[in-house]
């Protein structure tokens, strides 16, 4: 690290969140430079207990909490709720992803802390919202996957598959988290400005809509889909590559690659419209090229044209590409279990840097320190610790 400081250094964020969404969006901050103060129950995130798991140690929980402060406040006790109402009056933002109405059972909601801190900036991440007929339903993103449409909308392009796919990678989660650090972002800014602070309402719900650009507008119109999607992978002698003509250079190049310049003037694939509705049948005849080749071929060829193109690879062959190295995508914290490999941000700014963790914090690891700079007394801290 050089002496330069990080783009949020001295903004400080009390993270209430748990599991993935509001994690993430944290993490991110704390990578750049905020001081994130998680609060965990006494039991814990219960991202503690996933695995990857050495020695009690979770390397997914380390993820996604690297470089926060833990402290534990058990928020069914009146002394622990008075305890975050004291540190409030020190922090810049809040963060949490519980479903909507719990917060202000436990007199934490924004109103009630506005009155404390007229500055705070309040980021709330749920599956439906705040505010609607749909707002107390409980999610996760493999729900959030299903009731936008995702799901179906991904099934549509498996042909001849009617049961909709498991999926263990919780995209709803990501983007919401992402989101939500831009939101905060903006009311940050904009608080420079009114030096007031607001309520940042993030649905995972619309994220995940927002990222239906083809279904959403299809939903609206009487479109007809070509029974085969543009998409899709092409078969070699000895796997599949990935593709993506998404311009007309680039399908000149594809067919320039597979001397099939002549498609170039076939009524069926000349034009966009055409060439989508009639995407199955370029399909076929371009495998009659790319199946006589190897992957490594299929790439080479179409790498030589300037086609988008990569062979599907594992994420354990992903991580082992030079670029990752290059471009630093990987950084190493370590928690009581070692060190151990974690994804950087994947953004780079060139007046500032970041840093990822280090360190991940021990369940409650800083709960004296965080309570006595918030300003309580030796005995109310062992009150609440004990």
């Amino acid at each position: 690290m050089t002496d330069m400081t990080r783009p949020l250094d001295g903004l400080r964020i009390l993270d209430f969140s748990t599991t993935i969404a509001g994690p993430h969006c944290s993490r991110l901050l704390a990578d750049m430079g905020a001081d994130v103060v998680k609060i965990e129950s006494p039991e814990g995130d219960l991202m503690r207990s996933r695995p990857v798991q050495r020695d009690g140690f979770s390397t997914m929980f380390g993820q996604l909490n690297a470089g926060k402060k833990s402290i534990v406040l058990d928020l069914k006790k009146p002394d622990s709720i008075a305890a975050v109402k004291k540190l409030i009056a020190t922090v810049d933002i809040l963060v949490e992803n519980y479903r909507p109405g719990v917060m202000k059972r436990l007199g934490l909601d924004y109103p009630e802390l506005a009155k404390i801190n007229p500055r705070l900036i309040y980021c709330a991440i749920s599956g439906y919202g705040q505010t609607g007929p749909g707002a107390g339903r409980p999610a996760y993103a493999p729900v959030i996957h299903a009731s936008t449409g995702y799901d179906m909308a991904h099934l549509f392009y498996q042909q001849g598959r009617q049961r909709p796919d498991n999926c263990g990678i919780f995209v709803a989660d990501y983007a919401s988290g992402a989101y939500a650090m831009g939101a905060i972002l903006a009311a940050v800014h904009q608080r420079h400005a009114t030096g007031k602070g607001q309520m940042v309402d993030v649905s995972m719900f619309e994220t995940l809509v927002g990222m239906l650009l083809g279904e959403v507008n299809r939903a609206q119109f009487d479109f007809e889909m070509p029974s085969r999607p543009m998409y899709g992978p092409i078969e070699a002698s000895d796997g599949y590559v990935m593709l993506a003509t998404a311009s007309e250079k680039t399908f000149q190049d594809m067919a320039t690659a597979a001397g099939r310049r002549d498609w170039l003037t076939d009524p069926r694939f000349e034009k966009y419209k055409e060439r989508r509705m009639n995407w199955g049948l370029l399909v076929d005849e371009l495998e009659e090229w790319s199946k006589q080749m190897s992957v490594a071929e299929v790439v080479a060829a179409l790498e030589k044209q300037g086609v988008p193109c990569s062979p599907y690879v594992t994420v354990t062959e992903a991580l082992k590409d030079p670029q990752v190295e290059h471009r630093g995508s990987l950084c190493t914290i370590e928690d009581g279990g070692g060190t151990y490999q974690s994804p950087a941000p994947p953004f780079r700014f060139s007046g500032s840097p970041l840093q990822s963790g280090p360190k991940v914090a021990a369940l409650g690891e800083d709960t004296r320190t965080v309570l006595a700079q918030a300003g309580l007394t030796q005995s109310e801290i062992e009150a609440l610790v004990k």
